[in-house]
């Protein structure tokens, strides 16, 4: 305690400092100069109170500040804890997702990429459970200075988001109402994959029908099967609507669509033991576009949002504090597979 205090009263001297900052220095001081190791208990609240009187507002805003950073932890009941020596670090984001698959990956790396070495991003995965996201925000609020969520779409999801605080929290992926005013970048699925069906409408009336993967108990978007029973409607095309893809399924002559990378994978490699030509034999549309899919079987129609884009919105956004509320544009690229 005593070396925190030295800290905070050199700052004293230090011309044109506010008290908050007098106290967030001093212990930032104390840090550095191995006063305070990782671990080590701050003086509470009241202690800080005795010793400079400094209001209790200030003395919460300055551990607000660290805590924000990083650099400080509360414990509930206990007090402040030091969490981390690195005083060069400037923010802790919270950074929850569905699962790390290839899109949540390349938003991940351009993310990171774009807020600089400073900034600290601690990752979590909810897989689409609602009891594992109230757990992550249970365990989450109050422990960092900006929250980075994909919701998901459920009856509780207003109720656990509300909890952290709304003028730091970023809803991406997809959009979900919840209470307040906060920023979103996001990806919309009805009228994007209905445009992008609608643009494939002319080669997929060249074959006898087209079957949707649609799995209900996962994170597949609703929105989508809605957009799919449109569609088909809409331009008279006879379909399907099914589970899951069963493994040596494909019938020549169909279209095939799903969301799911396993299922693709699946289905082409049906194709080849089938000695089914995608474009020819068969139509296979997907998902979401990566690097693989432009390179196999001479390339896999798709439509997509820019994951890249919306994570380098999300870092501005993170950086500058600036409100947004943006939705991605989803675009279709004609392969030979369909």
């Amino acid at each position: 305690m005593n070396h925190v205090f030295e800290q905070v009263y050199e700052m004293e001297a230090v011309s044109g400092l506010s008290k908050h900052e007098q106290l967030v220095n001093g212990i930032l001081n104390a840090i550095q100069n191995k006063g305070l190791a990782q671990g080590d208990m701050l003086p509470s609240v009241n202690e800080l109170i005795n010793e400079f009187g400094f209001a209790r507002e200030t003395i919460a805003k300055a551990y607000k500040e660290l805590v924000s950073r990083g650099i400080v932890e509360p414990r509930n009941r206990v007090g402040f804890f030091v969490a981390n020596v690195n005083i060069k670090q400037h923010l802790r984001i919270a950074l929850v997702l569905f699962a790390f698959d290839a899109f949540q990956e390349m938003f991940y790396k351009t993310f990171r990429a774009g807020l600089g070495k400073d900034v600290h991003i601690d990752i979590f995965f909810h897989h689409n459970n609602i009891e594992v996201l109230q757990s992550i925000v249970n365990s989450i609020k109050g422990k960092y200075g900006m929250y980075v969520v994909a919701p998901i779409p459920h009856n509780k999801t207003a109720g656990i988001l509300g909890a952290l605080p709304m003028d730091k929290f970023l809803m991406i992926d997809r959009y979900e109402p919840i209470p307040g005013e906060y920023s979103y970048v996001a990806q919309e699925f009805k009228q994007s994959s209905y445009k992008a069906f609608s643009a494939l409408a002319g080669v997929i009336k060249q074959y006898k029908g087209m079957v949707y993967y649609h799995r209900p108990v996962a994170d597949t978007p609703i929105e989508i099967l809605q957009a799919f029973k449109k569609f088909v409607k809409d331009f008279n095309i006879k379909s399907e609507i099914k589970p899951e893809y069963l493994p040596g399924t494909l019938e020549k002559g169909k279209v095939y669509f799903t969301i799911n990378n396993a299922e693709l994978w699946t289905m082409l490699k049906d194709c080849k033991q089938m000695k089914l030509k995608p474009g020819k034999d068969i139509g296979i549309l997907s998902h979401n576009d990566d690097i693989v899919k432009e390179l196999i079987f001479d390339g896999i129609t798709t439509y997509t949002t820019d994951f890249k884009l919306m994570a380098e919105k999300a870092a501005a956004f993170v950086l500058t504090r600036e409100k947004i509320q943006e939705i991605i544009p989803t675009v279709l690229i004609r392969r030979k597979s369909l």
